[in-house]
């Protein structure tokens, strides 16, 4: 009988240490890592960047939801939030902050962290605006994807003016608050002088800017309209060609999203892209790879893509010598 009861009491016992397994098992679990996504844009038409950027990490094996959650902070184009947003995700214990739309969000995370990574996702030169040592070394915690948009300005200029070469005057649109707002300007300067252009500057911030900068564009008789890369435009692409349509006005745009909306013609790097490979790299570095190890990404190809129907309901002409090279035509 005592030897019964022991054995039952050790059968109880296993039974309760097994009882304890899952707990101990799932404490054992290590944690969902998390990411910071900082944009320097709204949420608002930035679905097709967001859905590049969760590709990339798709491309490593990373899921949203499932072995990884992402937290959002958006600067709606108030670009003197970012560094509070950046510190916000710091205080998170985010495992990567993926600072994107121009070099204002890495730079702000670079500020608010020397620790946790950073990769970054700017139209602009990353070591001419403080953000890593050098493309092939960038050193520190940080690394991320450039378009290099700052140095094709010219082209895109040079390209709107074989297409409207009777446009004397071109309104250029640029955001004041961007950092490299006057960098594009003085690019396009450049050019214009060497083309006989008169450039009309445009400056917007906000949307009813917007609409007034199209009014300034009237009164100034510009007869083609360019705009340039910043996060708080690339988010208002609808509006920006309803407003081109609306006063009947040739203009060229950064990225193909704006030709598909209705805009007569880009030139540029893919964006998406861009975003697929930044979320290829967050991916890499979720698996430990350090972003010092990691050279700046840079664009392979520049895409001009024409929308033909634009073209004809503005009534231009569209010169042989730019349908040649055109890497995508819209019927």
């Amino acid at each position: 009988m005592h030897f019964d009861r022991l054995r039952r009491r050790e059968f109880l016992g296993v039974l309760g240490g097994a009882a304890a397994w899952p707990v101990v098992v799932s404490a054992q679990q290590p944690a969902m890592p998390l990411i910071g996504y900082l944009f320097g844009g709204s949420e608002q038409g930035h679905a097709p960047q967001m859905a590049a950027f969760h590709q990339g990490l798709n491309e490593i094996g990373y899921f949203a939801g499932r072995n990884v959650a992402v937290e959002y902070r958006w600067a709606n184009g108030r670009y003197d939030q970012l560094p509070t947003l950046a510190t916000d995700l710091v205080r998170r214990q985010v495992n990567v902050i993926a600072a994107f739309g121009s070099a204002a969000p890495g730079l702000a995370a670079k500020a608010a962290t020397s620790v946790i990574p950073i990769v970054f996702q700017t139209g602009s030169d990353p070591v001419q605006d403080g953000l890593v040592a050098s493309l092939n070394r960038p050193g520190g915690n940080i690394t991320g994807v450039s378009r290099m948009n700052l140095t094709i300005q010219s082209k895109r200029l040079e390209l709107l003016h074989e297409l409207v070469p009777q446009a004397t005057t071109v309104a250029l649109l640029l955001n004041p608050t961007n950092r490299n707002a006057e960098r594009q300007l003085l690019e396009a300067q450049g050019v214009a002088r060497s083309l006989g252009v008169n450039l009309v500057i445009m400056r917007a911030s906000t949307e009813s800017e917007l609409e007034a900068a199209f009014a300034t564009l009237v009164q100034e008789r510009a007869g083609a309209f360019l705009m340039t890369s910043d996060p708080f435009l690339s988010t208002h692409y609808e509006l920006l060609v309803a407003l081109a349509a609306r006063h009947a006005i040739p203009a060229e745009y950064d990225e193909k999203a704006a030709v598909v909306a209705g805009g007569l013609m880009s030139y540029g790097a893919s964006l998406p892209d861009s975003f697929r490979q930044a979320g290829v790299y967050v991916g890499r570095i979720l698996k430990g790879t350090k972003p010092a190890d990691l050279p700046v990404m840079q664009p392979t190809k520049f895409e001009l893509v024409i929308n033909l129907k634009t073209a004809k309901a503005l009534g231009v002409t569209m010169p042989p010598g730019v349908l040649a090279i055109a890497d995508d035509v819209i019927e």
